[in-house]
């Protein structure tokens, strides 16, 4: 289990910029029976936590007040221009509580349909929606392609193996991948011009003051 070592902090609101001097992140942890907690842990250790657990492997964070919290990384909150986390979110888990979480897909496998159809992969879904216990979380979903042989097979969510105490909360019928056929734009002709009618509206044209043929201006 990976474990983040956090500080009570009495920092709150707009004042919580001052830490970001001291390289620490603010963050947040709450949950079901559990009074919303404020800590601030060191920047350098949170994202090499993050980088890990993502949102779907259990952390455990060791307070200097309140003890060892088993916790999923909610949400963080980044920087828009130097991408650096800034806030980030712990939901605070028990053992026998069931959490849904959004697992990521990897896809892998060749899809016989491509080849033999020049059609393209189409990846509908990059996540699917799950319950289960933290520690049976897995950290992502394999979706092997292999069975796409045609057009008009699909993946859907009920193909996946999600291993044992996981459950799929996204629709079962769900379509995840596909091959799906390239269709080819027709490149449009253009019609020469017909420099007949041109000629004749030209000659038809009544000549502009100043041009040859023009009538004299009126004094």
């Amino acid at each position: 289990m990976l474990t983040l070592t956090a500080k009570k902090r009495d920092t709150l609101g707009k004042k919580v910029k001052s830490l970001r001097y001291e390289d620490l992140i603010p963050v947040v942890v709450y949950g079901p029976g559990e009074p919303t907690a404020h800590y601030s842990v060191k920047l350098n250790e949170f994202i090499k936590v993050w980088k890990k657990a993502g949102e779907t492997v259990v952390v455990a964070i060791e307070t200097d007040s309140d003890g060892v919290k088993n916790t999923l990384i909610q949400d963080v909150v980044v920087n828009p221009i130097t991408g650096t986390p800034i806030h980030a979110d712990f939901y605070a888990v028990k053992k026998g509580m069931t959490v849904s979480v959004n697992i990521p897909l990897r896809f892998e496998g060749d899809a016989p349909a491509i080849k033999a159809f020049g059609g393209i992969l189409v990846r509908v879904m990059h996540n699917v929606e799950v319950e289960a216990e933290p520690d049976k979380l897995p950290q992502e979903i394999v979706v092997n392609v292999s069975s796409l042989e045609t057009l008009s097979d699909r993946v859907t969510v009920k193909d996946l193996k999600l291993g044992e105490g996981v459950r799929a909360v996204t629709s079962p019928d769900e379509v995840i991948a596909l091959v799906s056929a390239v269709v080819e734009k027709e490149e449009k002709v253009e019609e020469p011009a017909d420099l007949s009618k041109i000629e004749v509206e030209k000659k038809g044209k009544k000549p502009e003051e100043g041009e040859e043929g023009a009538e004299p201006a009126k004094k």
